[in-house]
């Protein structure tokens, strides 16, 4: 096995020959690789075939991936990258925001719906209890990852940071929605505080911005949120 995962510093066994181990040696290393390009294709094409090939064996040789289904790779190469690797001079500033916002696509659609949501209409969003749904993330970056290409590769962050919401919607489809700070502020509470009603998101939106008053606090989290609900975004609970 360790041959496999990394051949230039481990030895062969000597009683495999090498026509066999080179099936193996590629079959591994394809298959991690593929699953990996498959996840990240953005983040891919900003590299050379050879300078990713490389980064993949780096994966694949130092990695210890914590889960056994094929589908978890993409995760476990995104805790690789935030907990194993030191990023070298070629790698961009924004290599793990980017990788980050690829991988929560797949994500979303593969996420799980927790059995007691409930889809939540818009006209109910003052009287019922808020829960973030489980087919949603509430999202914040500072590099504006949602448009970097091979021609836009950015070197500092902007000024403001980035904010979306991915979700997956009524027909299974993963959608990418661009926000602002007090839409992932409004969110960020609705997740932290489960359950919570319009009042007390209003409550805890105050303290952070005491320049708006209760009637415009309230006003502007009913007409976000009446907007999630309608998107599934937000849900209420049985």
């Amino acid at each position: 096995m360790a041959h496999i995962r990394d051949p230039e510093n481990n030895k062969k066994p000597a009683d495999v020959e090498e026509r066999r181990m080179a099936i193996y040696r590629d079959l591994f290393f394809n298959n991690v690789d593929g699953f990996v390009s498959s996840a990240y294709p953005v983040l891919k094409s900003l590299y050379t075939e050879q300078a990713w090939q490389r980064l993949i064996r780096h994966f694949f040789s130092m990695h210890d991936c914590k889960s056994p289904y094929f589908l978890d790779i993409a995760g476990e190469f995104l805790t690789f990258l935030a907990n194993d690797y030191e990023m070298q001079s070629d790698d961009p500033a924004f290599m793990f925001e980017l990788a980050h916002y690829e991988w929560v696509e797949l994500d979303v659609s593969v996420a799980q719906k927790v059995a007691q949501e409930v889809k939540l209409s818009a006209h109910k969003v003052t009287s019922s209890p808020l829960y973030l749904s489980s087919f949603a993330r509430n999202l914040s970056y500072s590099f504006p990852v949602h448009t970097i290409s091979v021609d836009n590769q950015p070197s500092e962050p902007t000024a403001q940071a980035s904010y979306f919401v991915v979700y997956r919607d009524s027909d299974d489809e993963v959608q990418f929605l661009s926000t602002n700070a007090m839409t992932a502020l409004l969110l960020n509470i609705i997740e932290s505080k489960p359950g919570a009603d319009l009042n007390d998101v209003c409550q805890a939106v105050a303290e952070h911005a005491p320049q708006f008053s209760q009637e415009q606090l309230y006003q502007g989290a009913l007409n976000t949120l009446s907007a999630m609900a309608e998107r599934g975004v937000v849900v209420t609970n049985t």
